[in-house]
């Protein structure tokens, strides 16, 4: 696989996103601007300019016509995906860390970090079909367990959201009335900070990446353990094939951590592992850096992935690559 490198960020890279098309990527990073991509050849669009901080997180819209960011400039901002126009700005007491739509983009979840003397939060906004009539209010805000909320998501129907983060212990929450519902097994669960959270195409389950070198697969209704899949160094990313059955884990030490005599410098894969066996299957390598950021395109024929080193990759799959055996 020739993988294309898009280089279009200065600092590392933070999230990627696909549309529902599968069309545009999106990716984001530590310098402030948002970019909008074609996934197909690698082409850059243009950037979303308007926020002072890395931005952390992102989501579109199923339309495209939406895009969302949460950044630590204590913002999440709505943009017009097509313009590049700010549409909305959302301002919180703390940086924003995780965003993302519920099912037909009516609301949005956003998450904020501790701060001073803040606990991290969840916070559900209504988005308004005219950005006219967007206000800031909260139809809802959690006040989170402790530590910072890496990642949260709409759960099945939105009529939950699940949290997870640096306390290692994924949260079912109800939507409506911020009750918690459930909360991960800790013999079963993680033992260190949960980075990322990645759900299936259907929403039925969801993938957790964390610091502990290992990755899990959870049913996003009963919060079951399904499948844990373990590597030897701790996880940053995860995505999960929407075609075949393959889940894909990126990362490596801390950016710190990293010397330039370290032999293992090359090991910055991402890896490939057959979803139902645990097993690995492959490793795709090619950055100089942890990788931040994985997402696959919906049509499940390529994906992509966002380093420490600022670029973004994508890969397109070699006909070998649908005949895998194991």
């Amino acid at each position: 696989m020739r993988p294309i490198l898009m280089k279009g960020h200065e600092r590392p890279l933070t999230f990627l996103k696909y549309n529902r098309d599968g069309d545009l990527l999106f990716s984001c990073a530590k310098d402030h601007n948002p970019t909008v991509w074609f996934a197909d050849n690698g082409e850059r669009l243009g950037t979303y300019r308007g926020h002072n901080g890395a931005v952390w997180c992102c989501d579109v819209s199923r339309d495209s016509g939406r895009l969302i960011t949460g950044s630590a400039d204590q913002t999440a901002k709505l943009w017009d995906v097509q313009s590049g126009q700010q549409l909305f700005t959302f301002n919180f007491d703390s940086p924003a860390r995780s965003v993302d739509f519920s099912v037909g983009d009516k609301l949005a979840v956003i998450t904020t970090d501790p701060f001073m003397e803040l606990t991290s939060a969840i916070h559900v906004k209504r988005i308004a079909k005219d950005p006219k009539d967007q206000t800031g209010e909260s139809l809802l805000v959690i006040k989170g367990p402790q530590g910072r909320i890496n990642r949260a998501i709409w759960g099945p129907l939105n009529r939950t959201i699940i949290s997870a983060g640096e306390d290692s212990v994924v949260r079912i929450w109800d939507s409506e009335t911020g009750k918690l519902l459930k909360e991960s097994d800790k013999e079963s669960g993680h033992k260190k900070t949960i980075t990322s959270l990645a759900k299936s195409a259907d929403g039925s389950h969801f993938l957790t990446g964390s610091l502990d070198k290992s990755s899990k697969l959870w049913d996003a209704r009963t919060l079951s353990l399904v499948k844990t899949y373990v590597t030897e160094r701790p996880v940053n990313a995860v995505a999960m094939s929407p075609l075949l059955n393959h889940v894909v884990l990126g990362g490596g030490q801390d950016a710190s951590a990293v010397t330039t005599t370290d032999h293992r410098a090359g090991k910055f894969e991402a890896k490939f592992f057959d979803k139902i066996l645990q097993e690995e299957i492959g490793g795709v390598k090619g950055h100089f850096g942890p990788i931040n950021a994985l997402a696959f395109n919906p049509d499940g024929r390529s994906f992509s992935s966002g380093g420490e080193d600022g670029y973004v990759r994508v890969h397109h799959f070699d006909q070998e690559y649908y005949n895998i055996k194991i």
